[in-house]
């Protein structure tokens, strides 16, 4: 152990580097679509498919590299997943069908995942290897600046990279960052404990849990189908999404070495309530990030570098907010701001028109700012409060796979509004429906009691 700052800057910038590259694919992309359509000849409805493949591969993904972190170690998690994003990087450079992309943003998505899980493990240890009583609210919200606030940097970076070298370098990009990361990481994180035990494919698989992961990934994917086929319910698909549900909580419940501890998550309704909380008010913050967006450029006819420009404040806030929360390890009073925030600048898009001045939808996305910043850094220390250490690997990626949950169904609730044409009363039905989303949110945590506790608690030891 390095003595004097635990968390120097050589231990954490590859946590930080590596927790980037998984928002920034995930928002970057939606530049380049109709260049690919373009290229490939085909329409650009079709080119979708790139976002929901890394959505998929990343929902299920992120916990399955949390639970290999505990097992095998974080740090070869880490390096494993940042070669897959070199390679997926590579790939879809040079891809020249729909395929060969396709499988490079199944390749980022699993890549880029083992970055957070593996990050919050190395903290926590890290943490308390040094005798740490309260979480590390920096480090955490440096993490959460890096993980979660950087999505809405991907579109401005997405239409500055297309606008002046074309749609393959929203691939290419990855490569330098993927390298720097991987070096970094390798000469600065120190190396995981030897594995113990035989290192057979049958240990290998019943200390993860395959069969749980595969239960997890038909359920999430069933339920994935569902929600993209909104307007036109898919029943077929939510009917396997429940069936493959109530399979993998059986199996859950029966096996020793669970992937998701279902008795955790029943008995845990704190931690339960954490994620439902993330997934609601990340359906509003992507929302806004794709659903504000398309509204700008189809409505008002700007740019896509213009209207990820008019989106790029709202990171800004965010990450302006996020720093003095977590230095304090607030909860409940960051967790309040963000759905009170969330409401107020819902109100707001509910009087958007396209004659609206270019300043109010300034204003609007800065205070959804304030939304992302206080809902990202109360939940994470929220979290981090909620579970032991030996199992923060996988409950920070199942956190993760809530906030895509959140997102997915905020693409199906835009799809919905936007089903036919891209209008001000589509904009206006988005949002009663994130007004009434963060209501909710807000009653969940109003009528919390463990929060409350939770607060009592900062008071007591400041």
């Amino acid at each position: 152990m390095p003595s004097g700052n635990p968390f120097s800057w050589r231990f954490v910038a590859p946590l930080y580097m590596g927790s980037t590259l998984n928002p920034i694919n995930s928002s970057m992309i939606a530049t380049a679509l109709v260049p690919i359509a373009m290229f490939l000849h085909i329409s650009a409805a079709q080119t979708t498919i790139l976002v929901t493949v890394l959505y998929l591969a990343s929902s299920i993904a992120q916990p399955t590299a949390g639970k290999l972190a505990e097992e095998f170690g974080p740090r070869r998690v880490f390096l494993a997943g940042i070669l897959l994003v070199l390679i997926g990087g590579l790939l879809g450079g040079f891809g020249r069908d729909m395929a060969m992309l396709v499988i490079s943003r199944v390749l980022i998505g699993v890549g880029t995942s083992t970055a957070y899980p593996s990050a919050m493990l190395l903290i926590r240890r890290r943490a308390e290897s040094v005798g740490m009583s309260k979480p590390p609210g920096n480090v955490l919200g440096a993490l959460q600046i890096a993980g979660v606030v950087t999505a809405a940097v991907g579109l401005p970076i997405g239409g500055v990279l297309v606008d002046a070298w074309g749609w393959r370098t929203t691939f290419f990009v990855n490569i330098p960052f993927a390298l720097i990361a991987f070096v970094m990481a390798a000469l600065w994180i120190p190396k995981d404990a030897p594995v113990q035990g035989k290192i057979t494919l049958r240990e290998v698989s019943s200390r993860i849990d395959v069969p749980g992961i595969i239960g997890f990934a038909l359920t999430i994917t069933s339920l994935m189908v569902f929600l993209f086929s909104l307007p036109k319910p898919d029943w077929l698909a939510l009917g396997l999404a429940v069936l493959f549900g109530v399979v993998l909580t059986v199996w859950e419940l029966k096996v020793a070495r669970p992937f998701i501890d279902v008795r955790l998550l029943a008995t845990n309704l704190a931690l339960t309530r954490t994620y439902t909380r993330f997934a609601l008010l990340t359906l509003c913050i992507y929302t806004v990030l794709y659903g504000v967006t398309e509204w700008i450029g189809a409505a008002r006819g700007t740019s896509s570098l213009g209207a990820g420009l008019l989106i790029l404040p709202m990171s800004v806030v965010s990450a302006l907010v996020v720093g003095p929360i977590s230095k304090r390890n607030l909860v409940l009073a960051p967790l309040i701001a963000s759905a009170v925030s969330c409401i107020v600048a819902s109100v707001g898009v509910l009087f958007l028109t396209t004659s609206t001045p270019i300043i109010w939808i300034l204003l609007i996305t800065c205070i959804f700012g304030i939304t992302m910043g206080t809902m990202v850094s109360g939940n994470q220390i929220a979290l981090y409060t909620q579970v032991a250490a030996d199992q923060i690997g996988t409950a920070s990626g199942l956190f993760r796979t809530f906030g895509y949950i959140g997102s997915i169904a905020s693409s199906a609730l835009i799809g919905i509004a936007f089903h036919k044409k891209v209008s001000d009363a589509g904009m206006h039905h988005v949002a009663v429906v994130m007004i009434a989303v963060s209501a909710l949110a807000l009653l969940m945590i109003l009528t919390d009691r463990r929060l409350r506790g939770v607060t009592r608690r900062e008071k007591a030891t400041s």
